[in-house]
């Protein structure tokens, strides 16, 4: 049940910055999965988009031109109430995909409405991260500085993650099941998301 009545209904998108295309299993896929499932238990619809299978162009533009599938995503995202941004560690830092989402949604600076206020501001970022190694908590306060800067709000515990043994070779994804605490974060991240999602829906900034 939810603590606030929503002003309309709410969605989110949720950004999958894996290294492998389609239909390959992923433990970043997984994860996102799974805090889209949380959200819908507070009654926020979602989807997820695997970023590598489009087209989608280096630069900071809103559009990098012919062939560029970048404003499709973008469209999503406009239209969605809260951001989720999944991505797996690799070699100590977020991955490549990652990074040109974060470059491509830098380009939300100048885009402005009639009162000059960020065209994201209003819409809240949740953070998911999983690997093999350390490297979270800075790919996390990475992220989420990158988004604050160009408008998003970002909750209280406003981020989940899972690291394996280091050097190890069992993914997020050949658990046998979602240890407690990852779960349990899962479901406090999504809670908290939705909360302010729908104060900053019914109450703008």
């Amino acid at each position: 049940m939810t603590d606030t009545t929503p002003v309309r209904p709410l969605s989110a998108l949720a950004l999958v910055c894996t290294l492998k295309a389609s239909p390959a299993e992923s433990s970043s896929q997984l994860l996102a999965k799974q805090i889209l499932d949380e959200l819908a238990v507070n009654d926020v619809t979602g989807t997820a988009v695997r970023l590598v299978d489009f087209d989608i162009k280096p630069g900071v533009e809103l559009d990098e031109g012919d062939g560029d599938e970048w404003p499709r995503i973008r469209e999503q995202i406009i239209a969605s109430d809260i951001l989720v941004l999944v991505t797996p560690t690799w070699m100590g830092h977020l991955s490549s995909i990652a990074q040109r989402a974060l470059e491509r949604i830098d380009a939300e600076l100048s885009e402005t409405d009639a009162n000059g206020r960020p065209l994201v501001e209003g819409k809240v970022a949740i953070v998911g991260v999983v690997g093999n190694e350390d490297g979270a908590h800075a790919i996390i306060a990475d992220v989420f500085q990158g988004l604050n800067d160009v408008g998003f709000s970002i909750p209280s515990q406003g981020a989940t993650y899972w690291n394996g043994e280091a050097m190890g070779s069992v993914d997020y994804k050949d658990l046998d099941e979602t240890p407690e605490q990852v779960a349990s974060t899962n479901r406090s991240v999504a809670k908290n998301a939705a909360h302010l999602a729908r104060l900053l829906a019914a109450t703008p900034y």
